[in-house]
């Protein structure tokens, strides 16, 4: 039993959104109680008491697109790579650092990942993975490292016609195999481990191999694919598919509906916006990575008005869901050349939407919120208030003020995973150290030189 008080309580409910010294009463995997510190501390005397040191008590976050293969690029220069646009990042960079992903680097990237994930106050990701070296058992892979963190994680694997038919359909097998894997697990373990079918993006995915994915996928679990990321996209579907467009070649292969992703979506027309809401198809989007790869600016406030359910990711350009909370109303707003837009999609992305994402594919869940019955997902914030804060407040103080790095603790299904800034269920000097002989191995074998 645990007992999280000592703090301002944010929790998302509709009826009952703030208490000002609130606590938060949880047993097993779901919040039993919620209320005034003395309310709390006086019905359960023997709980463990999670001190958020006066600051912020809320739900965890959810992350709804990352890339655990990219795990192990921070300070990394290749020999060679000067992209001038998107296609050449991608084969200069992220292509060439997937095709030397061995399992041990895709377990280390997936070490790198979760830390920082949950040090940020996250207790959910959705991954697309990719590691053309060693494709066969790297979702299992990537599975253990979670299981063995305690992050809530859906995986999936970047199927793609780009390194040959043999790579392309071990991609596929893999999704397939991960995805019925999950589906013979326990009501309990599929609430912390799911499965989609990751595609890369239509301008890397044949007709045939759009076909196999579908057939493949017997679970019928989503599908997880980039689109329009990049104008080169939009390019070769209309150029080689007779004027069809991304979301329309998607349709056609019956890959869209409501328990599909699309990622990015910068360059979508409103043809394929209507196509998205008619199928109930999710968007997410990654402002903070759009800004770095120099690929525009997804049009959100329309998928907004259009009705679309639009989650918010970071595309592993980092993982503080504050900072890309930060990120996507300077880009929108700047796009629009309107200070005063943005701030409703925003918060709605991040604290509502990418819950009910995140529900759809973790079934018997109840994230996003602090309330009796919810999952237990709880984090607390290190806050210094020097100005007002109160309920008509709260979005201000966490867009304005708060930042990842200011986590203290991380409850994830109802266990304690980080506590005053240490892992609990893991040796992070151990971790770190795998990680950084991984790194050095990737390096030497990008650069043919030792690190």
């Amino acid at each position: 039993m645990l007992v999280v008080a000592n703090g301002r309580l944010i929790t998302r409910d509709p009826e009952n959104p703030y208490i000002e010294d609130g606590a938060v009463a949880i047993e097993g995997t779901q919040v039993a109680a919620v209320g005034t510190r003395e309310e709390i501390l006086a019905a359960y005397p023997d709980a463990e008491l999670v001190d958020a040191h006066n600051g912020i008590i809320m739900p965890g976050l959810v992350n709804v697109h990352t890339h655990i293969y990219s795990g192990l690029a921070r300070g990394l220069a290749i020999k060679g790579c000067d992209p001038h646009n998107f296609l050449d990042n991608l084969e200069m960079q992220w292509w060439n650092i997937d095709r030397h992903l061995t399992l041990d680097g895709t377990r280390a990237c997936a070490w790198a990942t979760i830390v920082e994930s949950i040090r940020n106050g996250v207790s959910t990701i959705f991954d697309h993975h990719a590691s053309y070296c060693e494709i066969p058992g790297s979702l299992f892979a990537i599975k253990d490292v979670c299981q063995e963190a305690g992050i809530r994680a859906c995986l999936c694997y970047e199927v793609s016609d780009r390194d040959g038919q043999e790579k392309c359909d071990q991609g596929i097998q893999e999704n397939a195999d991960f995805a019925n894997w999950v589906a013979e697990q326990s009501p309990e373990d599929r609430s912390m481990i799911a499965a989609m079918f990751g595609g890369h993006a239509t301008f890397t995915l044949s007709d045939e191999t759009m076909d196999k994915m579908r057939e493949a996928n017997t679970q019928g679990v989503g599908y997880h694919i980039h689109v329009a990321e990049g104008m080169n996209d939009v390019y070769d579907s209309i150029e080689n598919q007779a004027g069809i467009r991304p979301v329309e070649r998607l349709l056609n292969h019956g890959l869209l509906g409501p328990k599909t992703m699309l990622g990015h979506c910068i360059h979508v027309s409103p043809a394929e916006m209507d196509i998205l809401a008619e199928t109930g198809t999710m968007v997410e989007n990654n402002p903070a990575s759009n800004m770095n790869n120099a690929v525009g600016c997804a049009p959100v406030l329309e998928f907004f008005r259009r009705g679309l359910l639009v989650g918010l990711g970071t595309d592993a350009y980092t993982h503080d869901m504050i900072e890309s909370l930060k990120d996507f109303i300077i880009i929108q707003r700047h796009n629009a050349a309107m200070p005063n837009v943005g701030w409703v999609e925003d918060m709605t992305m991040l604290f509502k939407n990418n819950p009910i994402i995140a529900e759809k594919s973790f079934p018997g869940t109840r994230l996003g919120m602090i309330a009796p019955g919810a999952t237990a997902d709880v984090v607390t914030f290190d806050y210094n208030f020097f100005t007002p804060f109160s309920d008509e407040n709260v979005d201000g103080h966490i867009l304005f003020g708060l930042e990842g790095r200011d986590c203290r603790n991380n409850i994830i299904n109802g266990q304690l995973v980080y506590k005053d800034r240490e892992f609990t269920t893991f040796d992070l000097p151990e971790v770190t150290e795998f990680m950084l002989q991984e790194s050095k191995k990737l390096w030497g074998d990008l650069n043919d030189r030792e690190y």
